[in-house]
């Protein structure tokens, strides 16, 4: 029987769904020398989830810099804590990477606001939205693609939070880990469907319809 995906995923039906949750080891980088070693490590892999966090502004005309890089594997994933290092040369380096696959959604967005504490040349990366629409789907956020996929919820409580805090929250760490790695999980489930053509793609209908 072949996979069930929705042109496009009702968001009321996510309320109802499972929660998920990263299941690996999530490491915070707080300095210019733990971010050496972990840029390393993260190069050496096969391939890897990207997202970033901004602390919230409630405040017309003012915008904070991109607080937090959160680069995952399958398995760990780092917390680069941007407003304690900065863009250090070894970011730079993943950053302008062309030969490991990285995955991000609304990459474009991303890439400006780092870029805004630091210029660089951006590297090879694979933007889930630019590809979803090759097989039909036309959900755009990672909530509706993960439920999509994978019949789980992304949790987005975390999103409005202070990223700046001195120490992130537990909640925090497993929120910014998921959006990362999820990443992962989507386009590795993306390219078996397409390689196989084992999904059928349907029209959602909510209860009430």
């Amino acid at each position: 029987m072949k996979k069930v995906i929705y042109r496009e995923f009702d968001k009321k039906a996510i309320t109802a769904l499972p929660r998920v949750l990263f299941p690996g080891k999530i490491i915070t980088i707080l300095s210019e020398g733990e971010t050496e070693k972990a840029v390393n490590y993260l190069l050496s892999q096969p391939i890897l989830g990207f997202d970033t966090e901004t602390r919230p502004s409630f405040t017309k005309g003012q915008v904070h810099k991109v607080s937090l890089l959160q680069v995952s594997t399958h398995s760990t994933c780092f917390l680069f804590r941007l407003n304690y290092t900065g863009i250090t040369p070894a970011l730079i380096r993943l950053l302008e990477d062309r030969l490991v696959r990285k995955v991000a959604l609304s990459w474009h967005d991303d890439i400006l606001s780092l870029q805004r504490r630091k210029h660089f040349n951006p590297g090879t990366f694979t933007d889930l939205q630019t590809l979803m629409p090759t097989i039909g789907v036309e959900d755009k956020s990672l909530q509706k693609l993960y439920a999509n996929f994978f019949g789980e919820k992304i949790s987005k409580r975390q999103q409005l939070s202070n990223w700046d805090a001195d120490i992130l929250s537990d909640r925090q760490k497993e929120y910014a880990a998921t959006d990362a790695w999820a990443c992962i999980k989507l386009f590795e489930e993306f390219k078996r469907l397409k390689e196989t053509n084992d999904y059928e793609l349907q029209e959602y209908i909510s209860e009430e319809g």
